[in-house]
């Protein structure tokens, strides 16, 4: 299966976060790599959605969404940075 960067989980993520969560920098369980989440691959299929470290191919997290209900795994992701603007 071919995979598409991280940049298309803008889309599928708007609704659950009020920022650009491709631009927030994950560190990944598996290498420790720390990098924008659009640098990550991630595949797509009708099961749902797998976002894997560009580095390292670790699983980052998962993406499940039915027509009333989504699940969203971080499971390999150790932390999160968003950048805030000044107040």
């Amino acid at each position: 299966m071919e995979h598409v960067d991280g940049n298309w989980l803008a889309g599928p993520l708007a609704e659950f976060f009020s920022f650009d969560v491709t631009m927030a920098t994950a560190r990944c369980s598996g290498c420790g790599t720390v990098a924008e989440l659009a640098r990550a691959m991630v595949y797509r299929s009708g099961a749902g959605t797998v976002v894997r470290c560009g580095s390292c191919g670790h699983v980052l997290a998962t993406l499940v969404e039915s027509e009333d209900r989504a699940w969203i795994g971080f499971s390999g992701v150790s932390a999160i940075e968003v950048r805030r603007e000044p107040a």
